[in-house]
């Protein structure tokens, strides 16, 4: 697939080699050489110089991935690669450019990468381009430009390289984490520690949500819009903010690093179990705002709404869940 803004014939899991022009596999890029500065055309550098769509398709990249426990240089080659082929999700969303290329990837129905509306949905492009990411063997080792290349085949394999410095400035901004291109950790390696704090903007945003759906009626089962259970207020509270968790509360408990309660700060997520000292005994989960309240869907008959929580109620599990934060600690 050849396109006006970035181009990339998108076949699965087949590399091509670069060039002389291509970094070596293997090899760590030092960072500041082939991003920002000269050569780049004018290309944003920091997420500062983004629009709001922009920066809500970056949010929602980096939420997929946290959610798929890929580990943040991931995170760097999917929102560099976006920003090529997409300019983040503001170019082919819905019309082709070229041939059938369609959403933040442009990715093409035509050679197996899913429906029309799959494609354009940013969510399920993204889980698809991790996905076949992480079939690569040492991607998370390689140049970002190359690990690009290898999913998206494109006719200009090095002009990922000029988004870089943008990809690890959404990195840093939007989720907290420093220096994901320059450490090139081994996976097992990388990321925020259990205890990282959730970046202000992501905590603000699903609190907003969650706030705004006060008076609503709690249904079992229901994720909105119109009516909530527990779990289904979380999904969406923290949908909005761009980090996907899972459906129901005792899976929501393993989707981030675990702070004891009485040290949890907003946006972290508070639950209720028949065995605290049992996860799979969880039956209800809060979003802690702060100052001693949290956003509760609690039973039917009572709407949603805002109460005072203490963090020595019977039945509460001791650990607080920071979502999108790290690994779990059980």
């Amino acid at each position: 697939m050849v396109i006006v803004l970035a181009g990339g014939l998108l076949v699965a899991n087949q590399f091509v080699p670069f060039g002389d022009e291509g970094a070596e596999s293997g090899t760590c890029e030092a960072g500041t050489g082939a991003s920002g500065g000269a050569g780049t055309g004018g290309a944003p550098q920091t997420s500062a110089e983004l629009d709001e769509v922009q920066r809500q398709t970056a949010a929602t990249i980096i939420g997929v991935a946290k959610g798929m426990a890929v580990p943040p240089r991931g995170w760097v080659v999917a929102l560099a690669t976006a920003m090529q082929e997409s300019q983040m999700g503001t170019v082919g969303m819905d019309v082709a450019v070229d041939h059938d290329s369609l959403g933040v990837f442009q990715q093409r129905p035509s050679q197996g990468w899913g429906s029309p509306a799959q494609v354009r949905d940013p969510v399920y492009a993204t889980r698809t381009f991790l996905e076949r990411l992480l079939t690569v063997p040492g991607w998370d080792t390689m140049p970002v430009t190359q690990a690009a290349q290898i999913v998206q085949r494109s006719a200009f394999p090095n002009a990922y390289a000029k988004w870089e410095s943008l990809a690890n400035s959404l990195v840093t901004d939007l989720a907290g984490v420093a220096g994901a291109i320059q450490e090139c950790v081994p996976a097992t390696e990388a990321g925020p520690g259990p205890a990282a704090a959730l970046p202000p903007g992501v905590a603000r945003t699903a609190i907003e949500f969650a706030t705004a759906e006060t008076g609503k009626p709690y249904v079992w089962g229901a994720t909105g819009p119109s009516s909530y259970d527990c779990s289904g207020l979380m999904l969406r509270a923290y949908q909005r903010a761009g980090i996907v968790l899972p459906r129901v509360s005792r899976d929501q408990y393993h989707a981030g690093a675990h702070v004891p309660v009485e040290q949890a700060q907003p946006g972290d997520l508070l639950f209720w179990a028949y065995d605290t000292s049992d996860p799979e005994t969880i039956h209800h989960v809060g979003l802690y705002i702060g100052n001693g309240q949290m956003m509760n869907a609690s039973q039917t008959g009572v709407p949603l709404g805002t109460r005072a929580v203490s963090f020595d109620e019977e039945d509460m599990v001791r650990l607080a869940t920071r979502p999108g934060t790290g690994a779990a600690v059980s």
